[in-house]
C-alpha cells in the first residue's frame, strides 16, 4: 500500500473516533442533565378532573346523538363504534 492510503485510513479512523466521542459525549450530558432535573424539580399534585360526563350526556339530545353516530358509520364503513362522548375542554 502507498503511504497516501496509510495517510487516509489514520485520517478516517481518526475522524470516525471523534465522531463516536462526541455523540457519546452528547448522550451522556443529556442523560445527566434529565436526571439533575428530574431529581431536582417538584412533582406536581396529580389535579382530578370533574366528572362532567353525566352533565353532557343530559345536554345531548337524541337527534344529535344520532347525528354523531351515523357519522361515525359513514366514515368508519361501519367498522367504528361509538362508546362514549365527552365536552373537549
Amino acid at each position: 500500500m502507498t503511504p497516501e492510503l496509510y495517510d487516509a485510513f489514520g485520517m478516517l479512523l481518526v475522524g470516525m473516533i471523534t465522531v463516536f466521542t462526541v455523540l457519546a459525549l452528547v448522550v451522556v450530558t443529556g442523560r445527566t442533565l434529565i436526571w439533575v432535573v428530574n431529581r431536582s424539580t417538584k412533582e406536581l399534585p396529580s389535579v382530578k378532573r370533574k366528572e362532567r360526563k353525566s352533565t353532557f350526556q343530559e345536554e345531548i339530545s337524541t337527534q344529535k346523538m344520532a347525528a354523531i353516530v351515523a357519522a361515525v358509520g359513514i366514515v368508519t364503513n361501519g367498522k367504528g363504534k361509538v362508546t362514549s362522548i365527552e365536552k373537549a375542554n
